[in-house]
């Protein structure tokens, strides 16, 4: 899976417990009628792969969705969903569409020359 956007905030490389456990967020914000900031998680080793990105970058982020149960004091049975960064590439900027190249004036062409049957029958018909 992916999302693709610009990048609304990239957060420092945090140290979750006395684990060793490493994690750092970026939001994405999607390009499309009704945009969405959609909060990414990279952990580990991959945090270090947000150090080139900046706010206002376009990128595409490849993600695996993550789902956790976890049971409460109380007793309560809780789920969480994380998204799950692995990969972020920057995208490039679309190229302006090139118009056709100019057709050359009419008095450029030489005119046909008049075949006959016999000289011009290469058709397989």
């Amino acid at each position: 899976m992916e999302v693709t956007g610009k990048i609304k905030m990239v957060d420092t490389t945090k140290e979750v417990g006395s684990s060793g456990f490493k994690k750092r967020d970026v939001v994405v914000t999607t390009d499309e009628q009704y945009p969405q900031h959609i909060l990414v998680q990279f952990v580990q080793d991959k945090c270090d792969l947000l150090n080139s990105f900046n706010v206002g970058d376009a990128v595409k982020i490849d993600i695996n969705l993550r789902g956790r149960e976890w049971v409460n004091p109380q007793g309560e049975t809780v789920y969480f969903n994380t998204i799950q960064g692995w990969r972020i590439a920057k995208l490039q900027a679309e190229a302006p569409v090139s118009a056709a190249p100019p057709m050359p004036a009419a008095e450029a062409f030489e005119p046909a020359t008049t075949f006959t049957e016999e000289e011009h029958d290469d058709l397989p018909f």
